[in-house]
């Protein structure tokens, strides 16, 4: 059994490569968002046929902002990631801010409002006076 170098190189070169349901991100770019959509779960591929005008509104609006140099900034958080997407830098409305989210090929299929999350974790500060048994007869300076 001999091994040839080079093929070991270019199966390696396979496995780095990251694919989606077997598809490269070439490949998947080239699909349109109704192809796409037929390799997604039964909820997301309805939501894409629902949603088609609003993604190809979206993708034309974010071609003409990155013409312009702008960022794009949305507060769609509903909208299912498709394969266009990947690559880009959108900043998605938490309810507060807009929080920066890049898209990877591993979160197709995903909504925007995922990766932006609403709530933050609680940080306690010291208890008041009166809130606590010990507390309730400090004297108060």
């Amino acid at each position: 059994m001999v091994h040839n170098i080079e093929q070991d190189e270019d199966e390696m070169l396979k496995k780095k490569e990251q694919t989606y349901r077997g598809l490269g991100i070439e490949e998947l770019k080239k699909m349109d968002i109704r192809e796409f959509a037929k390799l997604l779960k039964s909820n997301e591929r309805r939501t894409i046929m629902r949603q088609y005008g609003e993604i190809e509104r979206f993708l034309l609006r974010f071609n003409k902002k990155t013409i312009k140099g702008k960022q794009i900034r949305t507060h769609q958080r509903e909208l299912v990631i498709v394969p266009k997407m990947v690559g880009l830098k959108i900043n998605v409305h938490n309810g507060k801010e807009f929080f920066p989210v890049d898209i990877t090929i591993d979160m197709l299929g995903n909504r925007l409002g995922e990766f932006a999350v609403t709530r933050s974790k609680v940080k306690h500060g010291a208890a008041g006076i009166g809130a606590t048994r010990s507390s309730a007869s400090a004297s108060v300076k």
